[in-house]
């Protein structure tokens, strides 16, 4: 009886492992905001550089997520990255002049579209494009500015 009853505990903790393993791994994935999200519009923007940007990425104004990254591609004529954005329709509001850049959580975490609204009264509908935008701070690029700037100066003694 003591062997079927520890066979027992052992089971559930197995289980209660493989959920908590499956929770983390939706919340890394971000899927969980995913199976949350309301009715969305979509939004466009380019840039001429996205750096590490994926699609599912959050948009974020004000520190809050309002949406996702649907989509990148390519621009052949303009040489850009468009990204096509899925913003929930309960923050329908953003103004013509938003502005979009891309930032990165802290030094190595992953990259987002932050939206600065503009002052405009006119807002953003359904499948308009952002013409207001800053592309990715890229890492490699700031290192490269500062070692070339550095070999220009005269040695320490």
């Amino acid at each position: 009886m003591e062997r079927s009853s520890l066979d027992v505990w052992v089971g559930l903790f197995v289980v209660g492992g493989m959920v908590a393993l499956l929770i983390l791994a939706l919340k890394v994935g971000n899927a969980g905001d995913l199976l949350r999200a309301g009715p969305t519009y979509t939004l466009m923007a380019s840039f001429e550089n996205i750096g590490g940007l994926k699609p599912k990425a959050p948009v974020r104004s004000a520190g809050v997520v309002v949406g996702r990254v649907a989509t990148i591609d390519y621009d052949p004529e303009t040489f850009n990255a468009v990204v096509t954005l899925s913003i929930e329709k309960r923050f329908d509001r953003f103004p013509k002049d938003t502005f979009a850049s891309i930032y990165t959580s802290g030094l190595l975490g992953e990259q987002y579209i932050g939206l600065a609204p503009g002052g405009d009264e006119k807002v953003l509908a359904n499948g308009d494009r952002i013409s207001k935008t800053q592309k990715a701070v890229v890492l490699e690029d700031l290192i490269g500015q500062f070692l070339t700037s550095r070999a220009g100066e005269p040695a320490s003694k």
